[in-house]
């Protein structure tokens, strides 16, 4: 997890997490992150609402982006949130029908996600796989 202290307010810092895990490819990324919205609701989050979805990436290493709207309690208060999920897949060199499938996820009050979303969109031109230029 990754804090943007500059952007605190209301009791809530925006940041940056980073999870992950290996697939096969029967796995699509649309399946991932529909599963990754459920996580939300089954956590607890309310109001949870899938809003733009796109595809991105190469035929090689796809990816799909995702903003999601949700209410969770910050320091006893509902407060909502927005976040933007980044899948990245990249394909195991070794073992074609595996791939690895970064999450990476921006959260953020509505006033935040202004200022942030530069920030983290230049976060993720930097990832890229191991000896990749």
């Amino acid at each position: 997890m990754a804090l943007h202290s500059a952007s605190s307010q209301h009791g809530f810092t925006a940041n940056i997490t980073i999870t992950g895990e290996t697939h096969e490819d029967d796995v699509t990324l649309t399946e991932i992150g529909d599963a990754a919205v459920e996580r939300l609701r089954a956590q607890g989050a309310r109001d949870v609402t899938l809003g733009r979805r796109n595809e991105t990436g190469t035929a090689e290493d796809p990816g799909l982006t995702q903003a999601v709207k949700l209410n969770v309690d910050v320091r006893g208060r509902p407060q909502d949130l927005i976040q933007f999920q980044v899948f990245l897949s990249m394909r195991d060199r070794h073992d074609p029908r595996r791939r690895a499938v970064l999450h990476v996820v921006l959260s953020a009050l509505p006033e935040q996600f202004p200022t942030v979303i530069g920030d983290f969109e230049q976060f993720l031109s930097t990832i890229r796989p191991e000896g990749a230029q």
